[in-house]
């Protein structure tokens, strides 16, 4: 005989607890970098990220500087006046550190974690880095063709496939159109090259730096100064300008003779962190398609077994936030796995939410937050991104209370304007010959072929 579980028995899900509010301790520097200095003792542990704004005006500045900043990351470490490669692995190494360097259209990012007394020795490093990286030729050469086979490997998978057609039809002529350096811009640099990107954009004025740890902010503050005064190169970092809202209509198909799987994305503009429709577009988009209790899943996933792991989310750049959707599924169901997915953003629009899907929307939502910071490593992540946007520490106990209050009429208005099948721009990646038919009942399509090398 089996047991059944006596649901009464399960006491209520409590109250979600307040956000507390980093103690960030935030300067500016006479070299006009930004400092924000976050006690946490209990970890021997310091985390640092130093965010410098690395984004293009045009998308033809964009082209170069993709390029530029995909070698120009890995040939930074290559060595500096008093350090060579092996040299900054075992100083990083020698107080339990090790430095990653990445980017993306915005931002050149610094990130290690570090012993507490790595932190002068580390800053030391750091500054070096930044002031008198020397980009030796036959090492860049090295790490110019580690790239170009990283770019080649890249255009082959069709996720990129798919996020670069995405963003080529959605953002235009802006810098975002652009995913993936060309090889012949990766191929014309050099040291000499990279050398004067570094003087022309790694730039004080507008980046920032936060250490989250075992810290005391007084200290911590005095060793970054002594450390970082010398980097005084002169300019200011350039933002990306603002991303169009652009509303293509109709389904792009990017071809890919022989596909067994369709890639399906949908993009649109959202609301950015202080835009007040934010709170309200993150739980629609978690009620959607932003967990595995969502609506999405349930339908294309669990009823429909059309896809493994369909997703939405609301992501964030400096000139333009965006509201995504993502589903791989078979070719011979493309075309009703889209209507499905175009039925359920219909349904966020036209229908109210019940308060149980919005209770457990915001209840996840918050969980996340809470998790997401709970680290070192996480609250020094959100606070980069803070501060790059120019937001306060304070924006995350803020920004809880504005989750907290949001209805569920909010939650289809927002959906009414940025959920709606109409605001998003559609493209599917796959066999044309199979599924360009089957999507012609459904909107205009045109197909594509898949970004080659210019």
């Amino acid at each position: 005989m089996t047991a059944t579980l006596d649901l009464s028995l399960i006491p209520p899900l409590g109250k979600p607890r307040p956000q507390p509010v980093p103690e960030a301790h935030e300067t500016t520097l006479p070299n006009g970098l930004r400092l924000a200095v976050v006690p946490r003792p209990g970890v021997p542990l310091i985390e640092l990220r130093l965010r410098v704004p690395f984004a293009a005006r045009t998308a033809q500045a964009a082209g170069e500087l993709t390029a530029g900043g995909a070698v120009l990351s890995g040939a930074l470490l290559l060595g500096t006046g008093s350090h060579d490669q092996r040299g900054i692995a075992e100083l990083l190494q020698s107080h339990g550190a090790e430095l990653s360097v990445s980017t993306d259209p915005d931002r050149l990012l610094f990130s290690t974690t570090m012993l507490p007394d790595g932190l002068a020795p580390v800053l030391g490093l750091l500054a070096e880095l930044l002031t008198d990286a020397t980009y030796p030729d036959e090492q860049v050469e090295g790490e110019r063709e580690r790239v170009a086979e990283r770019i080649a490997i890249a255009r082959s998978q069709p996720s990129v496939i798919a996020r670069t057609a995405l963003a080529s039809r959605r953002y235009g002529d802006h810098p975002y159109a652009v995913q993936l350096p060309e090889d012949r811009l990766v191929a014309a640099l050099d040291g000499g090259v990279l050398r004067r990107l570094h003087r022309e954009r790694v730039l004080p004025a507008g980046s920032s730096l936060v250490l989250v740890g075992d810290l005391d902010p007084a200290a911590a503050t005095d060793v970054v100064v002594g450390a970082l005064a010398g980097w005084s190169a002169t300019g200011q970092a350039v933002e990306a300008p603002p991303a169009p809202e652009l509303r293509v209509s109709g389904i792009e198909i990017v071809e890919r003779p022989g596909a067994v799987q369709s890639n399906i994305r949908l993009g649109g503009p959202a609301p950015g962190r202080t835009d007040p429709d934010l709170p309200a577009v993150r739980l629609a988009n978690m009620i959607f398609g932003g967990y595995f209790s969502s609506r999405l899943v349930e339908n294309i996933r669990e009823r429909r077994g059309y896809t493994y792991s369909p997703r939405s989310s609301v992501d964030h750049q400096v000139a333009g936030s965006s509201f995504l959707v993502e589903a791989d599924v078979a070719t011979e169901v493309t075309a009703p796995a889209l209507l499905e997915t175009w039925y359920e953003l219909g349904r966020m629009a036209l229908t109210e939410v019940t308060e149980a899907e919005l209770d457990g929307a915001r209840r996840y939502t918050l969980g996340s937050m809470a998790l997401s910071t709970a680290t070192h490593a996480g609250l020094a992540s959100t606070l980069s991104a803070l501060v790059g946007a120019g937001l306060p520490a304070e924006w995350l106990a803020e920004h809880q209370r504005a989750l907290e209050a949001v209805t569920v009429e909010q939650v289809q208005e927002v959906s009414l304007r940025y959920l709606a099948a109409e605001a998003l721009t559609a493209v599917v990646v796959g066999d044309s010959g199979r599924i360009a038919g089957q999507l012609q009942a459904l909107a205009p399509t045109t197909v594509t072929t898949a970004e080659q090398d210019a």
